[in-house]
């Protein structure tokens, strides 16, 4: 049975940083690809960022870019997502995702294409 379980969320002022971490049980997600997610309250869930395992490629969405880092430790099979200068928008729950295929393009950021999924983790960024 596979399971993705988030954890590094919390309570950080505006300009700080955060590392979440998403711990994969169940198959190797090594060559997979992963994605985080984030869901603010009264919005849809919107694409973070991904990573393609097979190849390294990574993709963020135009508000986390140059910000928000996305990366793999495959000895631990977690994939993290550090977040720097975070903003109060970036406030919502984090959701990390990951596919059975190893297809990556062309719908990465979309969430319909993810098949597991972890519970969350809230983070919030006060001003």
């Amino acid at each position: 049975q596979v399971q993705l379980v988030e954890s590094g969320g919390g309570l950080v002022q505006a300009g700080g940083s955060l590392r979440l971490s998403c711990a994969a049980s169940g198959r190797t997600f090594s060559s997979a690809v992963m994605g985080w997610f984030r869901q603010a309250p009264g919005k849809e869930r919107e694409f973070v960022a991904a990573l393609r395992g097979s190849s390294g490629t990574t993709s963020y969405a135009d508000s986390v870019k140059a910000r928000f880092t996305i990366s793999r430790d495959n000895a631990k099979n977690t994939v993290d997502l550090q977040m720097n200068s975070l903003k109060p928008e970036d406030t919502a729950v984090y959701y990390c995702a990951a596919r059975r295929s190893f297809d990556y393009y062309p719908n990465y950021a979309e969430d319909s294409s993810y098949d597991y999924w972890g519970q969350g983790t809230q983070v919030t960024v006060s001003s």
